[in-house]
C-alpha cells in the first residue's frame, strides 16, 4: 500500500492515523516533494477509474489561476488536465491510497480506506 500524503492536510494525517489503526504496512509518498509524472497520473486515474478533473482541486488558487474551471471535460481535453496536476502537484486531492493488488481510492472518508482492507 502507498498513500500519497500532504502532512499540511487534515484528511491526509486522518488517513495515515487509520493505516496505522488498522495495522497495515504501507509507503509514504509526499507527493508535493516527489511529484508524480504524468504517466503517474495516468496510471493512477486508470487504478482510480476516473478522470483527471475528478481529482482535481478545482477550487484551490493555482486552479483558479490556470482557469481549469473553464476547461473542458472530455477525452481531448484530458491531458491537458493531466499536464496541469504533473505540474502543479498540490492540485491532487488527498489522500490517495494504491494497493499492490491494483486498487486505488481517494482516501478522503474512513468508508473509502475501509473499501481497501
Amino acid at each position: 500500500m502507498e498513500i500519497w500524503h500532504n502532512p499540511r492536510c487534515s484528511k491526509s494525517r486522518t488517513a495515515v492515523a487509520f493505516l496505522d489503526e488498522a495495522g497495515v504496512e504501507y509507503t509514504v509518498r509526499r507527493y508535493l516533494e516527489d511529484s508524480p509524472s504524468a504517466d503517474e497520473i495516468r496510471d493512477l486515474l486508470g487504478l482510480l477509474g476516473m478522470e483527471p478533473w475528478e481529482i482535481t482541486r478545482t477550487g484551490d488558487q493555482p486552479a483558479k489561476d490556470l482557469g481549469m474551471a473553464a476547461w473542458g471535460k472530455t477525452a481531448d481535453d484530458r491531458e491537458r488536465w493531466i499536464t496541469a496536476l504533473a505540474e502543479n502537484p498540490a492540485l491532487i486531492q488527498r489522500p490517495i491510497v494504491t494497493t499492490d493488488q491494483g486498487h486505488a481510492v481517494v482516501a478522503r472518508t474512513e468508508d473509502a480506506l475501509q473499501s481497501l482492507l
